[in-house]
């Protein structure tokens, strides 16, 4: 068989093992040809993993029946929003459950759970720890904020677990490293969020002192749908959404944002629009105005 031989029909459009190759009769020399990738010891594929899914679907070929992608690249197969300093590591994350030495090879970071103590799912074609497993597992590489996110995402806009999942995930970990974190983020996860920025937009006002903010408000006036905001204060009128650059780089997207505006305050409403600013070096300015306007709307109608 030469290198340019056709591989069997089996081996051709997914990773496979060199193992299972050479079992199935393919000489070594076809497998060390240059038109196969080798993303990771012993894996050979057609074309070089890029993405978390194609680097999972890569080494999911060595892995063991207990063994199972997790921590964060885990939730980057759920869809989990994280901090780009994770995002930009490629390793993958695998669990070994139960008394078995955890995965070594290169490219990865092995880890171990005892038998029983952890999930298994399977998604995109690879088995991953359940989600709520995936969230308390953050806990170890992720700030008490970032986990609210993730949080957040799990229960809001993703919608793979219920708060109460999550509780119950939490309370498995007791007497483990990172629970008091956990514990923290459970206090302030709330299901209803769509965004990241949503979600750090609600934390820096409740922080503050501010009441909790209806998540995704549809605002009725005179019977009459308005729209639908981010977050919003019913009592006072006022409607908070958090601007994203899609909002200022899609034009169907601007368009439809200050239409949106224009309604709301032609039915008494103030719009605040919050940017990433305002949730980081302009927090007190961003949580003083929503304080006035707060003030100001409840006792009565808005000024012009």
């Amino acid at each position: 068989m030469s290198p340019k031989t056709p591989l069997p029909p089996a081996l051709r459009r997914t990773p496979f093992r060199v193992r299972r190759a050479l079992h199935m009769g393919v000489p070594r020399g076809r497998l060390d040809a240059r038109d196969l990738r080798r993303p990771f010891h012993g894996i050979r594929c057609a074309t070089q993993p890029r993405t978390p899914d194609e680097l999972a679907r890569a080494l999911a070929p060595r892995l063991r029946g207990d063994q199972v992608f997790s921590h964060t690249t885990a939730a980057m197969l759920l869809g989990v929003p994280l901090p780009r300093r994770l995002e930009r590591d490629p390793r993958l994350h695998v669990t070994t459950i139960g008394t078995d030495q955890a995965l070594r090879v290169r490219g990865s970071i092995g880890h171990r759970a005892r038998a029983g103590s952890v999930r298994v799912v399977h998604s995109r074609g690879v088995p991953l720890t359940h989600p709520a497993d995936t969230f308390t597992a953050l806990a170890s590489s992720l700030s008490l904020d970032e986990l609210i996110v993730a949080g957040d995402a799990l229960v809001g806009w993703l919608g793979w677990v219920t708060l109460p999942e999550l509780v119950a995930a939490v309370r498995r970990r007791r007497g483990c490293r990172g629970v008091v974190k956990l514990r923290a983020a459970i206090a302030e996860i709330r299901t209803g969020s769509r965004s990241p920025g949503e979600t750090r937009t609600r934390i820096v006002l409740t922080r503050a002192g501010l009441p909790q903010p209806a998540l995704n408000h549809d605002v009725v006036v005179e019977g009459r749908w308005v729209a639908c905001v981010d977050l919003a204060y019913p009592d006072a009128r006022v409607a908070i959404e958090y601007e994203s650059d899609l909002h200022r780089s899609d034009p169907a997207t601007f368009r439809k944002d200050l239409t949106r505006g224009e309604l709301l305050k032609d039915g008494d409403w103030w719009l605040v629009r919050a940017t990433a600013d305002d949730v980081g070096p302009a927090v007190d300015r961003f949580v003083a105005r929503i304080h006035r306007l707060l003030a100001v709307g409840r006792a009565g109608p808005h000024l012009p």
